[in-house]
C-alpha cells in the first residue's frame, strides 16, 4: 500500500500550518512506500541546503521504519548502526523524518522536513504524519 498525492498533499498542508505556528520557514517532503518522491514543498524563504536534507529524512525514514532521531541515537560511536549515515548514497540520521501509517497500522511512506532547529523540524513532521 502506498500513499496517494491526495494524502502526501494533507499531509504537507498540515506540516505547513504548524511550521506556521511555529514561526518557521520548512521544506517538507512526502515519499511512498518505495521511498520514491510523491510531493514535495519548500516554503517561501526556507534555506536552500534543507531541499536535500528534507527528502533524504523522507527516505531515511522509509528505509528504516523508523524516525530519523531514533536511527541517530543507533548511530552514535560504539552504538550498533555506528557510520550507517554513510550508506544508501547518504542518510540523515537526525530528527526531522517519520514513517507515515495508515488507519491500520502499515507503513505506506515517510515525511522529512527540514528548515530550522531539529526540535520543530520533528514536531513539524510529526504533526504531518498524524494527518491521515
Amino acid at each position: 500500500m502506498n500513499i496517494t498525492l491526495e494524502q502526501a498533499e494533507k499531509l504537507i498542508k498540515t506540516a505547513k500550518e504548524k511550521a506556521k505556528a511555529l514561526d518557521t520557514k520548512m521544506n517538507i517532503a512526502i515519499v511512498d512506500a518505495g521511498a520514491n518522491l510523491v510531493a514535495f514543498v519548500r516554503m517561501d524563504g526556507a534555506w536552500l541546503g534543507s531541499l536535500d536534507i528534507a527528502i533524504k529524512k523522507a527516505k531515511t525514514a522509509r528505509y528504516f521504519d523508523m524516525n530519523t532521531g531514533s536511527i541517530g541515537e543507533l548511530s552514535q560511536p560504539g552504538e550498533s548502526l555506528f557510520n550507517i549515515e554513510h550508506s544508501n548514497n547518504g542518510l540523515i540520521t537526525f530528527p526531522g523524518g517519520v514513517p507515515i501509517k495508515n488507519g491500520k497500522g502499515e507503513i505506506i511512506g515517510a515525511i522529512g522536513v527540514s528548515g530550522s532547529s531539529v526540535e520543530n523540524d520533528h514536531e513539524v513532521a510529526d504533526a504531518g504524519a498524524k494527518a491521515i
